[in-house]
């Protein structure tokens, strides 16, 4: 068994869509990033990656390479978990944690598990997503970013 954990925040910008787990969110603010931003997925990269120590995110789609400009963090997520897979490991299950004062998140919950399960080949149950405020405080407290935590176990497929 192995365990990963990751992080990450964007800041919220006028102009750019808010995509989080997968999801175009209704919002009137997006995530800033070379990337669509998708913190939610970035952070279960790096936990991903972590987990089988292969790095991080910005290591595999370094965030002044043009080819990840715009990217689909859905995409990249399913590359990052080609390279696990390479590495002999498979997801047991994923936690995770979007941080965000706005916009409300739980109306979303449901399709971003189904999102990402289909992007990793797994079964909805494996993937959990939970939503939280920090009760006005810090960056994300005052709406100018949005952050997420992930956990991940892996299973050596053997």
């Amino acid at each position: 068994m192995r365990v990963g954990c990751g992080f990450d925040v964007h800041r919220l910008v006028p102009g750019r869509r808010l995509i989080l787990g997968g999801v175009a969110i209704p919002y009137h603010l997006g995530l800033e990033g070379h990337s669509d931003a998708d913190v939610l997925l970035h952070a279960l990269a790096d936990a991903l990656l972590g987990a089988a120590a292969l790095g991080d995110i910005g290591c595999h789609f370094p965030p002044g390479d043009p080819r990840y400009k715009d990217a689909d963090s859905l995409v990249l997520l399913q590359e990052v978990y080609r390279l696990v897979r390479a590495r002999g490991y498979r997801l047991a299950n994923a936690d995770a944690v979007v941080i965000a004062e706005a916009p409300r998140l739980a109306p979303f919950i449901v399709a971003m598990r189904g999102r990402i399960a289909t992007a990793l080949a797994v079964a909805e149950d494996q993937i959990s997503i939970k939503a939280t405020t920090t009760e006005g405080l810090g960056y994300t407290g005052r709406g100018e970013s949005i952050a997420a935590q992930a956990v991940v176990l892996l299973l050596d497929s053997n």
